[in-house]
């Protein structure tokens, strides 16, 4: 073991800490629902991406129950060998259906749908356009290209124009493809991306559209179908990039789209082509979801109900919740050290609530994030809202 690593590596963690901006994740004694047990204690959970509660769900776990006693365990190889199952086709042919797209590319995580699928879509000579505040996998993944990199403010329209004029008005080495893309709800935020008008200008500009729909997938639009189908955009976008492990309960990462677009991916995308497939489990359930919110919106009228009621109920309280447009709901501190506070102090009343903290966001904009469910009952969320009240007077965030 290199002892000069570890002395680095431990004074970095030293300073996280004196920071506090140290990760000690705390670990759940049952499954993600409502009302949980995590470290031993029993809690309300505010910061689960379980949006519609299908992580639990009786239809998801007898789907992955019988896929199980059909398929096995596992998958056996990576997608291109040996590791397309006919239940991955039929998952790919679901989200087709329910985006209401040609064809569906399935990925191990979102994660890797972004850090696989832009660099696979931008190669050297073309320009990508991303907002300031989008994700890191879509940093990551626009890193990992040979493109040149424009960023625009943060969903400001104007500032966009601008970076394609700037783009498509030169006289010399203008890109071969531009693409523009942004987060469709921005996680620590909630708020939602200008679709409509990015999508407008990039016909104008006729450049290409990437949006990555993560926090929005079962919550916005027509049966939880997403912001392509709340800005009524479908067959105008031509990336609608999406993840399982929000508010479809499950795990794996999704970019709806062209049959000609996919086709492409299949073929240059490194991280579907070199992971492992999900097992049947996961691919069966995640069939499920699908199937149960194309048949009922319940679920996702229920996370707006509540969303509602808590957000009215802490803005009456003086709370500063950001700009939020959806259930993530940010619970302003700026400061890391009073968010920390608030978080300890919230679990130690029976709420489960994270801080968000630098680098996830800027240092002066730390946060906790109330993540709202379908899931929760009213008085679930009363008592949240009480304890929320309680802490929040301790520490002076409310008079």
């Amino acid at each position: 073991m290199n002892k000069k690593l570890e002395a680095e590596l431990k004074s970095e963690i030293e300073s996280l800490r004196e920071q506090n901006l140290l990760w000690l994740p705390k670990t759940l004694n049952g499954p993600s629902s409502a009302r949980t047990k995590v470290a031993g204690k029993d809690v309300v959970m505010l910061c689960s991406n379980n949006y519609l509660g299908l992580a639990n769900h009786r239809v998801l776990r007898k789907a992955a129950i019988t896929a199980i006693k059909n398929y096995g365990a596992g998958s056996g190889s990576v997608r291109p060998i040996a590791g397309t199952m006919d239940l991955h086709i039929k998952l790919e042919e679901t989200i087709a259906k329910f985006k209401h797209t040609e064809d569906a590319l399935y990925y191990n995580s979102g994660f890797t749908a972004n850090s696989g699928g832009l660099p696979a879509l931008l190669r050297e000579g073309d320009a990508v356009v991303s907002d300031e505040l989008n994700h890191g996998s879509i940093i990551d993944g626009i890193r990992l290209s040979k493109a040149e990199r424009h960023i625009y403010s943060h969903n400001n329209s104007e500032s966009l124009e601008a970076k394609l004029k700037e783009l498509t008005g030169r006289a010399e080495k203008k890109p071969n493809r531009i693409l523009i893309v942004s987060d469709g709800v921005f996680s620590m935020d909630g708020d939602i991306a200008p679709l409509d008008r990015i999508v407008e200008l990039a016909e104008r500009y006729d450049a290409c559209t990437y949006v990555d729909d993560a926090h929005g997938d079962g919550v916005l639009g027509e049966n939880g179908r997403g912001i392509v189908n709340h800005f009524k955009l479908e067959g105008r976008v031509d990336f609608e990039m999406g993840t399982f492990s929000k508010a479809f309960g499950t795990m794996g990462g999704l970019i709806a789209t062209s049959k000609t677009n996919k086709e492409y991916l299949l073929n240059k995308s490194r991280t579907w082509l070199l992971t492992g497939s999900h097992g049947p489990a996961t691919v069966a359930a995640s069939i499920a979801a699908l199937e149960l919110l194309e048949k009922d919106d319940k679920l996702v009228r229920k996370l707006w109900r509540n969303t509602r009621y808590f957000k009215k109920r802490l803005k009456s309280l003086g709370f500063d919740l950001g700009n939020s447009q959806t259930p993530i709901t940010p619970i302003m501190t700026y400061d890391a050290e009073k968010a920390n506070k608030l978080s300890v102090r919230l679990f130690e009343e029976g709420v489960y609530a994270l801080p968000i903290v630098f680098p996830m966001v800027a240092k002066d904009k730390a946060r906790i994030r109330a993540m709202i469910t379908a899931e929760h009952k009213k008085e679930d969320l009363d008592f949240a809202i009480e304890k929320i009240e309680k802490v929040g007077r301790e520490l002076q965030l409310i008079k």
